[in-house]
């Protein structure tokens, strides 16, 4: 089949150190569907690897976790408290 038979839908996401890219494909007449999901770390896959070898693999697990979700936090963190000026 030929690639302009598909209709395609594309989905990037730039998190610190990851780069996520979700494609969804639809055959034209509706026959076949696929769905692609790449993952892109900076430092590669690899230089983790080696750090979880070298450290503590949770420790090295929770840093990760911390830079995925810091965005999503940060985004839903309650406003700090404001001291109210009277006059």
């Amino acid at each position: 089949m030929a690639n302009q038979d598909f209709e395609e839908t594309r989905a990037t996401a730039r998190l610190p150190n990851l780069d996520i890219e979700i494609v969804h494909r639809r055959a034209a007449d509706g026959s076949a569907e696929q769905l692609t999901l790449s993952l892109r770390a900076l430092p590669s896959f690899a230089a983790f690897a080696q750090q979880a070898e070298a450290g503590n693999p949770l420790l090295l697990w929770a840093k990760m976790m911390e830079l995925v979700w810091q965005p999503w936090l940060k985004a839903f963190a309650p406003p700090l408290a404001r001291p109210r000026r009277d006059g």
